[in-house]
C-alpha cells in the first residue's frame, strides 16, 4: 500500500522541479524581451545610436531599468544581456549580465534608466576570464554620439572603447557608470540555456531558435 504513495510523491516532486525550472527560464526570457523593448524604443528616438556606430562596433550590452538611488552617496544595479558580432557579421546569442556600482556626488532621488553600452571590440566581452570587469577601471566609457544617419558621426572620431546611451525615467540629478562592475550572470545563463556553457561559448554561437532571442537579434539588427 505504501509503494503507490511513494511513486505518487516521486511524480509530484518531478512535476514541481519541471515547473520551477520553467519559471526560472521565463524570468530570463522576460529579461530578453525587455531588452528588445529598449532597443525598439531607442530606434524610435529622433536622436539615437548612429547606424555607422552599430555597423563598426562589435559588442553591445542592454540593461533595461537600471536602478539608481542616492542621497549624496549613490548605488546602482541592473540586469541585462550582452551580445557580440560573429565572424559573419550576425549577432551572437545573448549572455546574461549584471551591473552594480556606487558613486559619490550631487545625486538625490531615484532613477530608472534604460542603458545601452556599445563596445568597439567584442573581445572586451567575449574574453572575460574572471567573469567581470570594471567600467572606468579595466575599460573606459564615454557618452556616445547621437543621430540616425551617417552624418551624425562624420565629424566624430569613433575611438572610445565603449559608448554609453541612456533613456531615463523618474527623478535623479546626474548619472555615471564610471566605476561600475559588469559581471556575467552564470546562474541565469545556465537556467536559460539549460546547460553549463561558459559565456565565451555562448558568445561563439548564434543558433538559438528561442522566440525571445530571435526578436532581440531582429531589433538589434534594425538599429
Amino acid at each position: 500500500m505504501k509503494t503507490p504513495k511513494f511513486f505518487i510523491m516521486l511524480m509530484l516532486l518531478s512535476v514541481f522541479i519541471v515547473l520551477a525550472s520553467a519559471t526560472d527560464v521565463s524570468k530570463e526570457a522576460e529579461r530578453v524581451n525587455k531588452s528588445t523593448e529598449v532597443l525598439k524604443a531607442f530606434g524610435k528616438m529622433k536622436e539615437s545610436i548612429p547606424h555607422q556606430l552599430m555597423s563598426e562596433y562589435e559588442g553591445v550590452v542592454i540593461i533595461p531599468g537600471l536602478l539608481n538611488a542616492g542621497l549624496g552617496v549613490g548605488a546602482k544595479r541592473g540586469k541585462g544581456v550582452a551580445l557580440v558580432k560573429l565572424p559573419d557579421g550576425k549577432w551572437s546569442d545573448p549572455v546574461f549580465i549584471t551591473l552594480t556600482g556606487g558613486s559619490v556626488g550631487l545625486q538625490i532621488g531615484v532613477q530608472s534608466t534604460d542603458l545601452v553600452l556599445v563596445f568597439r571590440h567584442k573581445g572586451v566581452l567575449a574574453k572575460v576570464k574572471n567573469g567581470d570587469f570594471t567600467i572606468g577601471g579595466d575599460i573606459s566609457a564615454a557618452a556616445g554620439p547621437v543621430g540616425r544617419s551617417s552624418q551624425a558621426t562624420t565629424d566624430y572620431k569613433l575611438e572610445a572603447e565603449v559608448y554609453s546611451y541612456s533613456r531615463s525615467r523618474g527623478l535623479f540629478a546626474g548619472i555615471s557608470i564610471h566605476g561600475s562592475n559588469l559581471a556575467i550572470d552564470k546562474d541565469a545563463n545556465h537556467a536559460f540555456y539549460n546547460n553549463k556553457m561558459t559565456s565565451s561559448e555562448i558568445f561563439e554561437t548564434g543558433k538559438s531558435s528561442d522566440a525571445a532571442v530571435v526578436g532581440l537579434k531582429s531589433a538589434l539588427s534594425s538599429l
